[in-house]
């Protein structure tokens, strides 16, 4: 099997299913509660729900599949199940499309729903006009403009999306209708059950209309009757409801009427019912002979003809569409439109060689094997797999979002009330659950740590509020003071909610990033009180980072060494553990990188830009032009490799990295990436004057407003939180700590300087 569907398992989860759904009487809401089943059984039950189009006066007690109801008729709710699949993160949504199942001319409502998704669509079309209408062309037309695959049951309908629609072949995927699994039985098994024992029986199923044809096979019936006089003709299906509607029963009395007045209605039985699976197996599994009438040439699919085939069924057909391809090659027998005599003659045929009726019935069966559903819902995963694909590749064609194109002197307005209600007591939380905070996770060093920074980069900047600034920097000093275990001189970092510690030893790097706050209080702030705490942690946590492994550590520790002797540069102790980390890690570089890769690490991982960021900082200050140029030709590097379609800002994705030698991941891209690159860029800006650094900081900082893979703001500007990060389809909706304080210490980065910038430098970057 291709892809990444193995063994039932699949990286798509959560797969919302629009059309038709049972108990409303339609080939349509069969095929898709059909298709959630052998999905959810193939890839486990959460894996498929329904979204089902209520028809106009009708409701429907609908099954648990089905999570979500859209109103035929009104477009509101069309927009609304948008917005319920967006927000509960749906994975992907796979359409069935029929016109008539959707309102407005020709269905046209589907389109507000498709156009505000932010997920791939994958849309299954039951109806392929070679001679579409004019709304009919324009909706298809959108359709294809909205959808990410299409998948035709037959080759016929893939040549008229490519010859009447100009649909690419490459976007089309053909998938047979599915079929239920059953054994290939003796059609006598099951006639005792409705009364036919030792009759002959031809069957058509299916909803009744005119223009299916079955006035042609009662005509029929008298000639064959001739022949065989224990022949039965069954017509088993409700009228369709719309049919009933507009003229009630008329079409199956008339049927009724004929056989009375052909004298064959003995031999002609009509069941006024529409039966479940079960039932419709055993009519079938009964039947002879299985016939499909149909007078209408245009018709690409049929769910009835589909389960004859599949079930092993000598079928007669008129020749539609559908029924020249599928009956082809002996699976079936065609006879001409609105032929009695036609009918009359195939259907003696076969009962004349049984032995021919019974090869013709195994072929029928053997083919239809690649039909049931655990197979089709295997090639329809691979097809997801694909549009999801695709859909990474190509997301921005989709959306058409307004960006945010400002001057560097109109940057978005500082806002903190989300990192204060992140905040609490004790200090701030880790983790949001949308935009609440969520007490389950607890508090880390490392967020407080990156808060505690903010704190001081605002005051630097002047941030108007300083008092409610002042408190929040007192908290999260006293996080950090509340962390450090001084039977180590270690910090710990992942603190439950309700304040204990869950470790003696945090991370090297949480330990890094406290170090980097604390120079910062040291070397910018203005508060006494504060620096006399942060000198004391200082001083005890620095001697043991010249033990650590970590390079984001050592990364983390020189740039607080660096805040530090801002205001200290006489501290030879300081002095001297910045120099032996930043050998360390020019070694590094020297003994990792090469012409293809100029990289500290054999893989590309997580805060990126703060290693090149390290070696810019301690080769301007110590000085050592060697690390200087380390610095600019790593950020360099990744600066080309994290640009993206439109030469976007597209950080490495957390979901796999970038190993040397293989992929780079796309996804999930984490807002950390995009302040470490904004804050690096900006320090090679102030070394070199270069303004192509000064570019690649707005470049960083616009992915945060929309100029990112998807086009898709991650800043919330009215709440001041910042979403977790940026999947394949969609943003993550969840607005945590980290993601937050990298938005605003990006900004506060920014801000900082405006001094060095050019103001009439425009972000409309191309």
């Amino acid at each position: 099997m291709e892809g990444n569907t193995v063994q039932g398992r699949s990286h798509i989860e959560r797969i919302g299913i629009i059309g038709n759904y049972i108990p409303r009487q339609c080939g349509i809401a069969t095929f898709t509660a059909d298709l959630c089943e052998g999905l959810a059984a193939r890839y486990g039950d959460s894996s498929c729900f329904a979204i089902p189009v209520t028809d106009t006066g009708n409701s429907y007690k609908y099954p648990s599949r089905v999570r979500f109801e859209l109103s035929e008729q009104d477009i509101s709710s069309y927009r609304r199940v948008a917005e319920f699949l967006n927000i509960n993160d749906v994975d992907l949504v796979c359409l069935q499309h029929e016109y008539g199942i959707f309102g407005g001319p020709a269905g046209s409502h589907i389109l507000a729903l498709l156009r505000d998704l932010r997920m791939p669509v994958v849309t299954t079309l039951h109806t392929i006009l070679r001679e579409p209408g004019m709304q009919q062309r324009k909706v298809m037309a959108e359709l294809n403009q909205l959808s990410d695959r299409f998948i035709s049951m037959s080759n016929q309908g893939m040549r008229f999306l490519q010859d009447v629609y100009g649909v690419d072949s490459q976007k089309i995927d053909i998938i047979p209708h599915g079929i239920p699994d059953v054994s290939f039985v003796d059609p006598n098994f099951y006639k005792d059950r409705y009364g036919v024992e030792g009759k002959f029986v031809l069957l058509t199923f299916g909803l009744l209309s005119r223009g299916k044809g079955l006035e042609d096979v009662i005509a029929a019936m008298p000639k064959i009757l001739e022949r065989y006089k224990n022949v039965v003709y069954i017509i088993l299906g409700a009228t369709h409801p719309h049919v009933l509607k507009a003229e009630g029963e008329a079409y199956r009395l008339s049927l009724q009427t004929l056989a009375q007045d052909l004298g064959v209605e003995g031999n002609v039985l009509l069941y006024n019912r529409f039966v479940p699976l079960e039932e419709l197996v055993e009519f079938v599994g009964g039947a002879d002979v299985y016939i499909t009438p149909y007078h209408n040439e245009a018709q690409i699919v049929s769910g009835t003809l589909a389960y004859a085939l599949g079930m092993g069924k000598a079928v007669v057909s008129t020749p539609y569409w559908y029924a020249t391809e599928l009956l082809a090659e002996g699976r079936g027998s065609l006879v001409p439109f609105k032929d009695p005599e036609a009918i009359a003659a195939a259907v003696i045929n076969l009962l004349d060689n049984e032995t021919q009726r019974h090869a013709m019935r195994k072929n029928a069966y053997l083919s239809g094997r690649d039909m049931i559903w655990s197979r089709v819902a295997e090639q329809y995963m691979q097809t997801f797999e694909r549009a999801r694909d695709e859909h990474m590749r190509r997301p921005a064609a989709f959306f058409e979002l307004p960006m945010m194109d400002r001057r560097l002197d109109e940057l978005p307005r500082l806002n903190i009330n989300h990192l204060q209600l992140l905040t609490d007591d004790t200090g701030l939380l880790q983790h949001a659950v949308y935009s609440l905070p969520n007490f389950n996770e607890g508090y880390t060093t490392d967020d407080n740590a990156r808060a505690l920074l903010l704190t001081v980069l605002l005051e630097a900047a002047g941030y108007e509020d300083y008092e409610e600034i002042s408190t929040l920097s007192t908290r999260y000093l006293s996080f950090l003071w509340y962390a450090f275990n001084t039977a180590n001189n270690r910090f710990r970092n992942f603190l439950s909610y309700d304040r204990r510690w869950l470790e003696e030893v945090g991370s090297e790097d949480s330990h890094g990033r406290s170090i980097w706050a604390l120079g910062a209080v040291m070397g910018r702030s203005k508060a006494e009180r504060l620096r006399k705490v942060a000198g004391r942690l200082f001083e005890l946590a620095l001697p043991e980072v010249t033990g650590f492994t970590s390079p984001r550590a050592w990364a983390y520790t020189l740039i607080g060494i660096h805040e530090y002797l801002r205001r200290f540069e006489g501290d030879r102790l300081v002095y001297d553990v910045r120099k032996k980390l930043s050998k360390r890690m020019l070694e590094l570089y020297r003994q990792v990188s090469g012409p293809d890769w100029p990289w500290f690490e054999n893989i590309v991982a997580y805060g990126n830009a703060t290693l090149p960021h390290a070696m810019l900082l301690c080769g301007k200050w110590i000085p050592d032009q060697k690390m200087v140029d380390a610095g600019l030709e790593s950020l360099r590097w990744l600066a080309d490799i994290q640009t993206g379609h439109k030469g976007y800002f597209s950080p490495i994705g957390s979901n796999g990295f970038y190993p040397r030698g293989g992929e780079r991941a796309r996804y999930d891209q984490q807002p950390l990436e995009a302040y470490s690159m904004v804050a690096a860029a900006l320090e090679a800006y102030r070394i070199t004057n270069e303004s192509f650094w000064e570019k690649e900081a707005r470049r960083a900082f616009n992915w945060f407003l929309g100029r990112n893979d998807l086009e898709l703001p991650l800043y919330d500007l009215l709440i001041g939180g910042c979403h977790d990060g940026l999947h394949q389809d969609r943003v993550n909706l969840n607005q945590g700590a980290e993601s937050t304080l990298s938005f605003l210490l990006a900004l506060a980065e920014m801000r900082l300087s405006q001094n060095i910038m050019d103001v009439n430098y425009e972000l409309n970057i191309s």
